[in-house]
């Protein structure tokens, strides 16, 4: 029998870890009034995650409220998993925008080719996402669980997550 689970945050080096090991996240922005959130795939190189998509209400959020958070999982059970959320600033990589917005593009669609290939080819599975953009990574934030210690994994704090006392909903609550 396996004891009860354990939860834990993760180092900022196990943060990217599980950011390089994946390319599909999900996008939390501000689309008007309410929060969307829609997965992206994405690529990572240095401080920043790259992602490109086509036009629509996403783009158009994005250019007028560009402070975003980005969240990755791997789930391997119900106790044992790792949380990823990346807190950042989108920005646009034009192919006409100025040379360091383009040197910015040309770092993107590099990184994008190489974790999503067929991408920018002949071959691409989505032709229709030419727009560009780079999501700098301002802050990150991750969490794991776990059943038991098994001497291996990622490394992480020595930080356990305490547990609120539990009480019940009320309406004072909210």
């Amino acid at each position: 029998m396996t004891g009860p689970p354990e939860f834990l945050i993760l180092t900022a080096a196990d943060c990217r870890a599980v950011l390089a090991r994946n390319h599909l996240g999900r996008l939390a922005f501000f689309n008007g009034e309410t929060v969307d959130i829609e997965p992206i795939g994405y690529a990572l190189k240095g401080h920043w995650l790259y992602a490109r998509s086509a036009w629509g209400a996403k783009i158009e959020s994005l250019a007028r409220r560009p402070f975003v958070a980005l969240e990755v999982d791997e789930v391997d059970g119900p106790f044992d998993w790792r949380s990823v959320v990346v807190y950042g600033t989108i920005y646009e990589l034009p192919l006409d925008g100025s040379d360091l917005e383009r040197r910015g593009r040309r770092r993107a669609v590099s990184a994008i080719k190489a974790a999503m290939r067929g991408s920018f080819t002949g071959h691409d599975p989505v032709p229709e996402r030419q727009i560009v953009y780079g999501l700098h990574i301002d802050k990150l934030a991750g969490r794991m669980a776990r059943r038991e210690s098994r001497g291996r994994g990622p490394r992480r704090e020595r930080v356990r997550i305490r547990k609120a006392p539990a009480r019940p909903l009320t309406r004072e609550t909210f």
